[in-house]
């Protein structure tokens, strides 16, 4: 395992583009750190920095006790799973994984047992002898992941490894990522778009956007603190809602809504709120006018307007809901204020917290 740590690390291309702007942050031994943000955030490019495949223009790379801006691929320890899966199609299952070891002529018993190992890990054991082209998406995803394991790395680098399998695959795929890190204790760093697979997957998650990191932190920081109203709206499905409010002499009011706050700030601001943390109220302040509800199964959407803003609202399913006029309450002590022309996110010193009600308790005849 190895620790991972960038000083001001900065990208910039032969053209003037900055594609990444001074970086910096820490990865410990063993920790799962997933990148996301959307295309043309940075995300691969700084993965690639990592992983020695673009040069860095400024700062300082380490991994482990070790300085690598100017250490060749090779020689960095590291294993790297890509999105195209990057198989040799002539070979066997079996040759593809055991490819990296013959190349650094390893002992051939030491490889039967490391493909073996590896094979059963991920059970590949009745395929080691197909081509590729006789492979799932999923299993030659497996057998990408198998070639980077027998190398024993100090660190795993993976570049959108799922983007090419479909949803149920994803599902089943970063389970069995996430599981094998786990077993394994390799330090890895994960880069995607798919907000939901930096939630469910990492330990900690790295926030980019334009080429800037936005907010670094656990996924239940990420979620319920974000930074800015771009991590607000970028992380959660739904996204939270962002809606315009007003501040005046310590009140923050909203479609009717009146809340006590501490905030250095009067005027305008952007109100952030979770879905879920809105709930129907027949004597509630909020006036919503439903156009649309969303089956989803194990719960529902409502989507519409208040006051000619969008609002979505997350209900259980147990709770019955139609188009039309709607009353809503919110839990004050969920909300999130951001500055409106920044959109970072203000501190706010305190806030009233009434007691509070679920949409998985509410009772509705709405």
């Amino acid at each position: 395992m190895a620790q991972v740590s960038l000083d001001s690390v900065r990208k910039i291309y032969p053209n003037g583009a900055e594609a990444v702007t001074p970086s910096s942050f820490h990865i410990e031994d063993g920790e799962f750190v997933v990148l996301v943000g959307p295309s043309g955030c940075g995300k691969s490019t700084l993965l690639r920095m990592i992983a020695g495949l673009e040069d860095i223009t400024e700062g300082t790379l380490s991994i482990g006790e070790r300085i690598v801006n100017d250490v060749d691929p090779a020689d960095r320890d590291i294993a790297m799973v890509f999105q195209n899966y990057a198989l040799y199609p002539h070979m066997s299952v079996r040759k593809n994984i055991a490819y990296g070891l013959k190349n650094r002529k390893t002992p051939k018993d030491v490889i039967d047992a490391k493909v073996a190992e590896a094979a059963a890990m991920l059970n590949l054991n009745d395929y080691l002898d197909r081509k590729p082209s006789q492979l799932s998406g999923g299993q030659r995803q497996r057998v990408a992941m198998g070639r980077a394991i027998v190398r024993d790395p100090a660190l795993f680098l993976f570049d959108e490894p799922l983007s090419n399998l479909d949803a149920k695959l994803r599902n089943q795929m970063r389970i069995e990522i996430k599981a094998l890190q786990r077993r394994l204790g390799v330090t890895s760093i994960y880069v995607t778009h798919d907000q939901v697979e930096a939630m469910t997957m990492a330990d900690r998650i790295i926030v980019l956007n334009g080429g800037r990191i936005e907010q670094i932190g656990t996924p239940s920081e990420i979620y319920h603190n974000p930074a800015s109203t771009f991590v607000a709206s970028f992380m959660g499905a739904p996204p939270m809602n962002l809606v315009a409010g007003e501040l005046s002499e310590g009140i923050l009011s909203f479609a009717g809504l009146d809340v006590p706050m501490t905030v250095d700030h009067r005027g305008p601001v952007t109100l952030g709120l979770r879905p879920e943390d809105l709930f129907i109220d027949a004597k509630g302040p909020i006036a919503m006018e439903v156009d649309l509800v969303e089956e989803l199964g194990a719960h529902r959407l409502l989507h519409g307007r208040v006051e000619g803003q969008q609002l979505t609202v997350h209900l259980a399913k147990e709770i019955a809901a139609k188009t039309g006029p709607l009353r809503l309450s919110c839990d004050p002590s969920h909300l999130c204020l951001f500055h409106p022309d920044t959109g970072k996110r203000m501190d706010v010193r305190h806030k009233a917290t009434p007691q509070a009600r679920s949409n998985t308790t509410v009772e509705s005849k709405a």
